[in-house]
């Protein structure tokens, strides 16, 4: 199943593959217009530890894990 969610000017893709009955495996992807130089990790598809979740507890957490992901990479919003 697959999320995507618009922050600050990125898109956050969530991916979640099912590890047991009704329990998942997440994982998330950001894409941006931009890829300052050092992020290595942008665009590259990174899994969400301590899971598995439930399909609404792996939505939000791999969408807050996004959302900080861009706030370091962006810095704080003005």
């Amino acid at each position: 199943m697959r999320r995507t969610v618009e922050y600050r000017g990125f898109e956050i893709h969530v991916d979640l593959l099912s590890a047991s009955e009704d329990m998942f495996d997440v994982w998330f992807r950001i894409e941006g217009p931009i890829k300052p130089p050092g992020i290595a990790a942008l665009g590259e598809r990174l899994k969400i530890r301590g899971g598995p979740f439930s399909r609404r507890r792996a939505y939000f957490v791999a969408e807050i894990a996004g959302k900080a992901a861009i706030d370091v990479i962006l810095g704080p919003e003005e």
